[in-house]
């Protein structure tokens, strides 16, 4: 089996396309074509299953492509450690972060990152915890900036702690909650209308976490994805947040209450990364960085 032809699988799996995926490759699409024939031929059976219109994966193809994507990260790895023994970073890191994360100036992290390091080329992804959990344990993202829920430790993942805070209630301040002015716990919360984010997000994981906990159900009448949408709904007194306590800090018109009863549940900023073995310089480069 040889690299290229697992470079050349996961970039159709990607594109779900030939045409697409050879232009991006920079291969003739008679090639490439030939290429995925000559994997599937090694692996005897088809990895594709092609329309006229796009290509997508069979159960074997699907099986495939996370161990692709994990190979192919684990050779660029290498290459990026020669590298870096030899005295200058190149490559690439590819990072992910939930937005407004705790404990983490992420521009102005990647900011002295190019500073230090000018050869590495830096990309960018935003998505909820889960979704980058998945991304880092694949070998897609070099490391992340996350929330710690109940999916990240595993052979292929680790989580490395950085921060910790309380969850705080946020209300318009006409609401009796903020007249009454006091801490309050789910069970107080029952009744309420929530504004909160998509379940893949780390605060909503984590304030479920604590309603769960608590044995207090609740519906969330209206799903965001993304801080300032969240802020507008409850600031139109729409309906009530629990977020991570920086939050307040956003919205300074809201009422903030903290939240008691919840034990040891906190909203708890972690870094994702693949084991030490397979973990990028660049992504200890950042580390690094990070600490210092």
């Amino acid at each position: 089996m040889e690299l290229r032809h697992l470079q050349h699988f996961v970039a159709v799996a990607e594109d779900q396309h030939f045409t697409r995926a050879a232009e991006r490759l920079l291969v003739s699409q008679s090639g490439l074509s030939a290429s995925i024939r000559a994997l599937e031929r090694e692996l005897q059976t088809p990895l594709f299953v092609r329309t006229t219109r796009r290509v997508t994966l069979t159960p074997a193809g699907r099986a495939l492509l996370g161990e692709a994507e994990r190979i192919l990260a684990q050779v660029r790895s290498a290459h990026e450690a020669v590298a870096a023994v030899q005295g200058v970073l190149r490559g690439m890191l590819a990072l992910g972060s939930e937005q407004c994360i705790a404990g983490v100036h992420v521009a102005g992290l990647l900011a002295a990152f190019r500073r230090q390091h000018p050869d590495v080329e830096i990309s960018l992804r935003q998505a909820g915890s889960g979704a980058l959990a998945e991304e880092v344990a694949a070998g897609r993202l070099d490391l992340a900036f996350a929330v710690r829920g109940t999916r990240e430790e595993s052979d292929q993942l680790r989580a490395v702690p950085l921060t910790s805070e309380p969850m705080t209630v946020l209300c318009h301040p006409s609401h009796p909650l903020a007249a009454a002015g006091v801490a309050v716990t789910p069970e107080d919360l029952g009744g309420e209308v929530f504004v909160d984010f998509h379940p893949d997000w780390g605060p909503r994981r984590t304030t479920d976490t604590v309603f769960a906990e608590a044995g207090v159900r609740r519906s969330v009448a209206l799903e965001v994805n993304d801080v300032h949408s969240l802020l507008d709904l409850v600031d139109e007194n729409l309906g009530v947040a629990v977020v991570p306590q920086h939050f307040r800090h956003k919205r300074p018109s809201l009422t903030a209450l903290p939240v008691k009863g919840t034990g040891e549940t906190v909203y708890e900023t972690v870094a994702l990364l693949p084991p030490p073995q397979a973990t990028s310089p660049a992504a200890r480069a950042l580390m690094a960085l990070l600490d210092s």
